[in-house]
């Protein structure tokens, strides 16, 4: 085995929900995530993304873009939250009212609430 070998990379970007592309790449051996970026044509498929300022992850975990790959790593994309996801559970709460969600939700009759 040579210092020279390859290594296969995959690039996952979910430009919206439900909506998931992924690339698989055949890469030098020590690239990094910048170049997987690069290699992957991500700026062509989604060209309203501003591909310097995305967050970006290794098996979901944030890394730096210069963070070094190994072969079958798999490189996340992040978008933007378009909302806090406690304040979407306390809308989703509130909507299903306080009897029919979460630990209320089973309530069996005649017996007594903890407290």
């Amino acid at each position: 085995m040579g210092a020279e070998m390859d290594i296969d990379v995959l690039v996952v970007y979910a430009p919206v929900a439900r909506q998931v592309r992924e690339i698989s790449l055949r890469l030098p051996a020590g690239a990094t995530v910048a170049q997987a970026l690069e290699s992957g044509g991500l700026a062509k498929l989604c060209p309203d993304v501003d591909w310097t300022q995305v967050v970006v992850g290794v098996w979901g975990r944030k890394v730096a873009r210069s963070q070094v790959l190994r072969d079958q790593d798999r490189v996340e994309v992040y978008r933007d939250l378009r909302v806090d996801p406690k304040v979407a559970r306390r809308e989703r709460f509130a909507e299903q009212g306080v009897g029919r969600a979460g630990l209320f939700a089973r309530k069996r009759a005649g017996v007594k609430t903890g407290g």
